[in-house]
């Protein structure tokens, strides 16, 4: 028998790439990589460099475009450039082109030239009040354009490396590889010393800017304002030494202003405190001195909670703190009190009742960014939009962390709220508009509580002429209002309870609303018992026109009754009885 077949050898194993090709691959991807490198780096330039936005700067539309002469430069056309370093790192600037104000914030009837400038005072005064947000909605818009510019230059610089590569077909391809190749050294050091030629040319060009600051002299004017040392060049330096102490005094007073009643605030509120822990005190020893003449009577005593009882004490969660404000109308000095105000009362929503803006303007943006930004971090912002109010400043609004209410219910901190916009647009120029009624909305939103399943805890909506039909039925506990820029306590109409906040921009009628406050500013905080899901109080807070403040007690907020007779209820609820407090127009 033959012998079996024998197992077959293995194959050898196929010889490991000699050490000279691996360099050879490794010149391959350097190159590419290399290239790819100069790509992102161009197309980063270029985003970077072209980046420009459609924004404001004060009353007026502007444009914003990168440079990189370590500058930023507000350009006023013939009237000359205002120049300041600018804060960007590797030599980036920004060059501002003040465009004209729009027709719809200045252009009012009867309006002659000396009011135009000093409506335009107001309304650089409010810019210099609040430059962060300006800064930052410039910031965010041009790296976003910076962002968009950086990819679709990527994508042109891919489009056409792939339709090069395509042209010139494989064959020709590795016809000039191969002619390339033993120069690979030299183009890969070429591309690094584009890199770096373009990194020192933007150097040389801030070291120059830098060379040139001395020439223009800082303006004295400017000192002790965020603009200082600016650099004027142009007529624009006669007309700031000339008139700039105006805007510049009027910036420090105004900052004055409402850092005094800043610290007034605070100092209010601990003195409030102070009182409310006093009296506390008090009714413990009150109730002391009750339990030992108890004991000396008799045995008699009141009986011991039942561990039930105890229990749910304890479970009974704690009441949602609200900090209400309205008809702000860009006075965007108070925002400081508002931060102190919801910081120090431990609120953890801030209700808006609208008119955030003057006239609803695309150059209100800060306005409505400064307000979002006032607003403590974890604390949520709710607002219903006024009549004064936009569709574009309510989506600014929006962006900058609002919640906007549009007809629907919104659960809050367990707080079910209900509210929309104010129907009437009123502005400056144009005829008032009013597409629904007063009572049509309220009855609409009336109906939008009574169906829902789990009911709604509070309406707020600007105009509080809406009351009789919105509360008519039950289904509306209460109403926060404003737009009268007069306070009306508290008070049953129909089934539900009605508030009308006043102006916390003190807003007074033909009285800029910036500056110093021409009247007195209110703001609201309110107590809501998730378990009565009803409101427990309300507490006034004021701000003087002297930069004074005063912390009132709070007040139990009033429980609906039976109404006798709906028909009175509403002819009064037509013409609300106002706490007494200084009237203006809405």
């Amino acid at each position: 028998m033959s012998a079996p077949d024998a197992a077959p050898e293995p194959a050898p194993a196929e010889p490991a790439a000699p050490r000279e090709d691996r360099p050879r691959r490794r010149g391959r991807w350097l190159p590419r990589a290399v290239l790819a490198l100069i790509a992102l780096l161009a197309a980063l330039v270029f985003g970077v460099t072209t980046a420009t936005a459609e924004l404001s700067l004060g009353p007026h539309e502007a444009r914003y475009d990168v440079t990189t002469d370590a500058t930023v430069t507000i350009d006023l056309g013939p009237f000359g450039t205002l120049q300041i370093d600018s804060p960007l790192p590797v030599g980036l600037g920004a060059r501002v082109t003040v465009e004209e104000i729009p027709a719809d914030v200045d252009a009012l009837h009867d309006v002659d030239t000396l009011q135009a400038l000093t409506g335009d005072l107001n309304s650089y005064l409010q810019f210099f009040t609040g430059p962060q947000a300006t800064i930052e909605d410039a910031a965010r818009a041009l790296a976003a354009n910076a962002l968009w510019r950086t990819l679709a230059a990527l994508v042109v610089l891919a489009a056409l490396w792939s339709a090069g590569r395509w042209l010139l077909g494989p064959a020709r391809r590795r016809e000039l590889g191969g002619r390339l190749a033993p120069h690979a050294a030299q183009l890969t050091a070429g591309g690094l010393a584009v890199v770096l030629v373009g990194t020192l040319v933007t150097a040389s060009e801030r070291g120059e800017a830098t060379e040139r600051t001395p020439s223009q002299a800082a303006s004295a004017v400017f000192d002790g304002t965020p603009l200082e040392g600016a650099r004027i060049t142009g007529r624009l330096g006669g007309i700031v030494d000339t008139y700039g102490g105006l805007v510049v005094t009027a910036f420090r007073e105004n900052e004055e202003f409402y850092e005094q009643a800043d610290d007034a605030l605070v100092a209010a509120w601990a003195g409030w405190e102070e009182r409310r822990d006093a009296r506390a005190d008090d009714e413990v020893d009150d109730g002391a001195d009750d339990d030992a003449t108890g004991a000396t009577a008799g045995p008699t005593s009141t009986p011991s909670p039942t561990p039930s009882e105890t229990a749910d004490e304890e479970e009974r969660p704690e009441p949602v703190t609200l900090l209400l404000i309205s008809d702000l109308h860009c006075n965007v000095g108070m925002a400081p009190l508002i931060t102190s105000l919801a910081e120090m009362s431990g609120a953890q929503v801030v209700l808006d009742a609208g008119d955030t803006t003057m006239n609803g303007t695309s150059v209100e943006q800060y306005c409505v960014t400064t307000f979002a930004r006032a607003i403590p971090d974890g604390v949520d912002l709710v607002t219903a939009p006024g009549n004064h109010d936009s569709a574009e400043t309510t989506a600014q609004y929006a962006r900058a962390g609002a919640t906007v209410l549009d007809g629907g219910v919104i659960d809050v901190r367990g707080l079910r709220i209900l509210g929309d916009h104010d129907p009437k647009a009123t502005r400056l120029i144009q005829t008032q508009t009013q597409d629904e009624s007063y009572a049509d909305v309220g009855a609409r939103l009336s109906e939008v509580a009574c169906a829902d399943d789990d009911g709604v805890d509070l309406v707020m909506f600007h105009n509080p002429r809406a009351a009789p039909t919105m509360l008519a039925d039950g289904c509306v506990p209460a109403l926060l209002s404003g737009h009268m820029h007069t306070r009306t306590d508290p008070e049953q109409v129909g089934e539900g309870i009605r508030y009308i906040s006043s102006s916390t921009a003190g807003a007074q009628e033909n009285e800029p609303r910036i500056g110093p406050l021409k009247g007195t500013a209110e703001m609201t905080v309110l107590r809501w018992d998730p378990t009565t899901r009803r409101i427990l109080d309300w507490q006034l807070v004021e701000i003087g026109t002297d930069a004074g403040a005063t912390v009132h007690d709070p007040e139990r907020w009033p429980v609906v009754v039976p109404d006798p007779d709906p028909e009175a209820d509403e002819d009064a609820a037509a013409a609300p009885t106002a706490t007494p407090s200084p009237a203006s127009g809405p």
